[in-house]
């Protein structure tokens, strides 16, 4: 057994996760980047940070554990001849730059128009943060939120919009706070239907945006 079996006795980090095996490979990894960035990996402050980092890292990245599409196995016909668009609006999510492993904040909103059936609403969140915990660029995880949908639940369009902010441009290079992208993917009627493209992103809020 590693020595980095053994969890923190740390409160909130027990709370929360579950205890991870972290390999020495991976700790030892954490602590020359420490060292290398001009700190002491031995110093009481920084003496657990690896396995809290390690830990962390693997939460960050419980996506790449998870099938997206799972989540859209399930669908309802039963819907009182509802046949309108289905938006979830204003979705937080957290992500991390593939380039600069960076935070990536933001927000999302998800709409699709439906032929047959539809979904569990909360289910488009979920094949949003599927996606979202892995590192990602922004553009990608746009476009596999969208075509995860279309794919799996076949209907008549879908728009995914995601406005985030970047930790890899306003915590470094560049250093500009305050300025967010926006993406944005629309596939069927959202694409070919100018009028209907216009009304979801108005539902979203996000007309002159995307």
């Amino acid at each position: 057994m590693s020595e980095h079996e053994d969890d923190l006795n740390d409160g909130d980090l027990v709370a929360s996760s579950p205890k991870i095996p972290v390999p020495d490979d991976v700790a030892a990894a954490v602590k020359t980047l420490i060292r290398w960035a001009g700190d002491q990996p031995e110093r009481e402050g920084l003496r657990d940070t690896p396995l809290r980092v390690a830990r962390a890292w693997k939460e960050y990245c419980a996506g790449y554990g998870d099938d997206p599409a799972r989540h859209l196995a399930r669908v309802f016909e039963e819907v009182g001849g509802y046949d309108d668009i289905v938006l979830l609006k204003d979705i937080p999510f957290q992500s991390h730059c593939e380039h600069h492993m960076a935070p990536i904040i933001g927000r999302a909103h998800i709409a699709y128009l439906p032929k047959n059936h539809v979904v569990g609403i909360s289910k488009l969140a979920r094949v949003l943060h599927g996606f979202a915990r892995r590192l990602q660029v922004q553009e990608r995880l746009t476009a596999e939120v969208a075509d995860c949908i279309w794919d799996n639940l076949k209907p008549q369009g879908v728009a995914v919009v995601i406005e985030a902010t970047h930790a890899c441009m306003t915590a470094r290079g560049v250093r500009t706070p305050g300025v967010g992208m926006v993406t944005s993917r629309m596939m069927g009627v959202f694409r070919d239907d100018e009028r209907s493209r216009r009304e979801v992103l108005a539902l979203m809020d996000m007309q002159g945006k995307a």
